[in-house]
């Protein structure tokens, strides 16, 4: 583990587009080669472009980026950006002597935070899209209020934009980065402690450990109103998938999203979680290996949910939702 982030995994870049009085941006994931690619959908509620073609009895298996994104709907047309940068770029596979980028996305709901969303005829995502793509880079990224993570809330805290790494006893990478807007909380009871406690690495996300235990933790927390919710992410190996161990590595994942959120994968929760192969190295024992990458992702994508939270900061108006800083470090609180 060098940074605990996605860009740990070489070949690829990561790229925020942030825009403050909108409340909401992208964040785009570019592979410097296409990668092959799987998504697990476990929420009632999704908002995805071009996720059939992942789907394993579908013929594509390789995409040059993932688009995440605030917006709920409207928040589709990122993909439209980021696959204009990257046509600019040359890349795409060829039709008929055309290029066409493969950039399947995700959306999480976060059109009621306050931010302004009068933005008249055609919404801003596309632009936003593009500026994340063009933004992609190797090396450190920002967490927290940023990106996909801008606009994000849960039940208790101000939602945030996470990532983080580690190296599978097989030597092979794996990392996830999610954008946390769930309708349940990732906080134990009312105090700091992270349901992804058990897995964190180091101080990551606070180490603050876990309460001792009391039945009315167990009580669901939601965030009101319909449709408000949803965590998104994705989670890249450098290990080499076929799309069918692609899906089965987004499937365990996933159940990261379940160990660090309570409830999640509720009806109007969106959650996808996409997972994808740089494929730089090879699997000697496939069964044993891809069991030892899934329990990896399963990790890496809860220690990423609480960290989304950790480095999360409350949106700069009046009646925002407050961040885990404030709540429990105030002495830090900074707003985005």
């Amino acid at each position: 583990m060098d940074l605990n982030l996605l860009t740990d995994i070489p070949g690829l870049r990561v790229g925020h587009a942030t825009d403050p009085a909108l409340g909401s941006g992208v964040t785009a994931i570019l592979f410097d080669a296409p990668a092959v690619a799987a998504v697990a959908i476990g929420g009632g509620a999704p908002g995805t472009r071009d996720t059939d073609l992942l789907r394993t009895d579908m013929t594509l298996e390789r995409v040059d980026a993932i688009v995440l994104s605030g917006g709920s709907t409207f928040g589709l047309d990122a993909a439209g950006g980021v696959q204009a940068a990257l046509r600019e770029d040359g890349r795409g596979i060829r039709f008929g002597g055309v290029n066409v980028p493969l950039a399947p996305q995700a959306i999480l709901f976060d059109l009621l935070n306050g931010g302004d969303k009068d933005w008249g005829r055609f919404s801003p995502y596309r632009e936003l899209g593009y500026q994340a793509a063009r933004a992609a880079a190797t090396g450190a990224f920002a967490l927290g209020s940023v990106g996909a993570g801008t606009g994000a809330t849960t039940a208790t805290v101000k939602g945030g934009l996470g990532s983080a790494s580690t190296v599978t006893a097989q030597g092979h990478r794996v990392a996830a980065i999610m954008a946390v807007n769930a309708v349940g909380t990732p906080l134990i009871g009312d105090g700091p402690w992270f349901w992804a406690a058990p897995f964190e690495c180091g101080n990551e996300f606070g180490g603050r450990g876990l309460p001792e235990f009391r039945p009315e933790y167990l009580t669901p927390r939601l965030k009101g109103g319909p449709g408000t919710a949803t965590t998104i992410g994705l989670v890249v190996t450098d290990a080499a998938l076929s799309k069918v161990q692609a899906r089965r590595l987004a499937t365990m994942g996933d159940d990261g999203l379940a160990r660090a959120i309570l409830p999640a994968h509720a009806p109007t929760d969106g959650d996808t979680l996409f997972a994808a192969s740089t494929g730089t190295r090879e699997l000697h024992d496939p069964i044993a290996e891809l069991t030892q990458l899934g329990h990896a992702a399963t990790q890496v994508v809860a220690r990423a949910v609480a960290r989304a939270i950790y480095h999360a900061r409350s949106l700069a108006w009046p009646g925002a939702q407050p961040a885990w800083v404030d709540r429990f470090e105030s002495g830090k609180a900074t707003h985005a």
